[in-house]
């Protein structure tokens, strides 16, 4: 496919400005505001015109995640995802286009469309420069891969075998191993504690890559971010081309999906020991912890930046490695979703060492649980986070993430402007409630994989 002479001189003098731009793009971005609306189609649209930069960053989110993957078939909607960009069927409009095709109709625009699906989402995320001549392009070219994916057979046929290799490779690897213990030992048969493998790779067919696509890609089922040298007209022109070839609905007319179930609290502790013959021994701590939208969000970003987000400053730092050295790093996260997702606290050890660090890092946990931070702590991850909340929204896709945030989890338009505000109002008696709320240390899952078997 060859680009006209003229189109990429377009091309090249736009990627020349926003380089430009990128050099003198303002840093205030937490004050630009959120508009939102709905369209006829049903697909809500949440925009941020920040016209410091002559680009613009679209994400457009599907309720169509690996929690809806039928557990015989899991791995479902990533793989729709990884073959969203192996070509597109004809249409009126124009012929059909194989991956090479259409990565070269991509490269010549200077834009890019990537397909994703994460545990509870499936997206579409379009960059592209905002040039009349290169976005009106991107935005049919991403319009045909969203509504029009082709799932060719020879290539899903060649991704599967490369993909069931690469997961049996993976299970010669302790992390794995461990991680996969891990979210069957919290999850159970929960959607949320499924993987793919080589055998529920097997049982999906092209026929279930299209049915899964035309199930869940609707334009009434869209959540569609924008951030962006873009008014809100050209956003409204810019969505309806990008849904305009997905069948037509409105909001009225989507029907309602399955719901799935909700993630169920650990009823006692589990303990799972998995020989493996490696130098260090895997660990992981953990327990479904609660949905993104939860009030105490914040409460328990600031406790766990304390307990172990914080990195050489955190509790779990001090006590695991600097006083015993017990491990190299380990740390805890909060990995919130739709529903309760994970709470880890994770670590590397010798595998003769393992023992002592499961117990120090449980006492660490508990202690902090009961008693909350000292005030001292407290100030210290306060100025870390408030500090650091300007590279949180440094450039327009770090600032498009916040913005799928708001979108996806139903929070208020001004979350971002009042972020630091709402940081630096929490005690630490709000946090120590926050997390006896929200932590069992005596009802934990507690992973080990290596060593030999006790």
């Amino acid at each position: 496919m060859t680009m006209n002479p003229a189109f990429r001189k377009t091309a090249a003098r736009a990627a020349l400005a926003a380089a430009a731009w990128l050099l003198a793009a303002p840093s205030a971005w937490a004050l630009l505001p959120i508009q939102h609306w709905t369209e006829p189609s049903g697909a809500r649209v949440w925009l941020v015109e920040s016209p410091g930069i002559p680009m613009v960053d679209v994400q457009v989110d599907f309720d169509a995640g690996s929690r809806r993957d039928p557990a015989p078939q899991a791995g479902l909607a990533s793989a729709v995802a990884a073959m969203s960009s192996k070509g597109v069927r004809a249409d009126g409009a124009g012929p059909a286009m194989d991956e090479n095709a259409l990565g070269e109709a991509w490269a010549d625009l200077g834009a890019s469309l990537q397909a994703s699906a994460e545990r509870d989402g499936f997206s579409y995320a379009l960059r592209s420069l905002t040039d009349p001549a290169l976005l009106d392009r991107a935005a049919v070219l991403a319009a045909r891969q969203i509504a029009e994916p082709a799932f060719p057979e020879p290539v899903w046929q060649r991704e599967r075998a490369r993909w069931s290799a690469a997961l049996k490779e993976a299970e010669t690897r302790p992390g794995t191993v461990a991680s996969r213990a891990f979210s069957q030992a919290l999850y159970g048969v929960h959607p949320y504690g499924q993987r793919a493998t080589p055998d529920t790779l097997a049982r999906i067919e092209v026929a279930d890559l299209q049915q899964f696509h035309d199930r869940y890609v609707q334009a009434c089922r869209a959540r569609v971010s924008i951030v962006g040298a873009i008014d809100r007209a050209r956003a409204q022109a810019l969505v309806h081309t990008l849904l305009a070839r997905l069948p037509a609905t409105d909001a009225a007319g989507c029907a309602p999906l399955p719901a799935v179930p909700p993630v169920q609290p650990l009823a006692q502790p589990q303990d799972v020991r998995i020989p493996f013959a490696s130098a260090q021994a895997h660990v992981l701590i953990g327990q479904p912890s609660f949905p993104r939208k939860d009030p105490d969000f914040l409460a328990l970003l600031v406790g766990n930046h304390i307990l172990g987000g914080g990195g050489f400053t955190s509790r779990l730092t001090e006590e695991v490695r600097e006083k015993r050295g017990l491990s190299y790093s380990v740390s805890s996260q909060f990995a919130p979703g739709l529903d309760a997702g994970p709470f880890v606290v994770a670590l590397q050890t010798r595998p003769d060492q393992a023992q002592q660090a499961v117990q120090v890092s449980r006492d660490v946990l508990a202690r902090f649980v009961a008693e909350g931070p000292t005030a001292a702590e407290l100030r210290a991850a306060k100025d870390n986070l408030i500090g650091g909340f300007a590279l949180r929204i440094d450039s327009n896709r770090k600032l498009l993430g916040n913005v799928v945030n708001i979108a996806w989890n139903d929070l208020p338009l001004d979350y971002l402007e009042h972020w630091t505000d709402r940081v630096e109002a929490l005690t630490a008696a709000d946090i120590r409630a926050a997390m006896a709320r929200k932590l069992q240390p005596d009802r934990m899952v507690t992973v080990v994989v290596g060593g030999s078997a006790p």
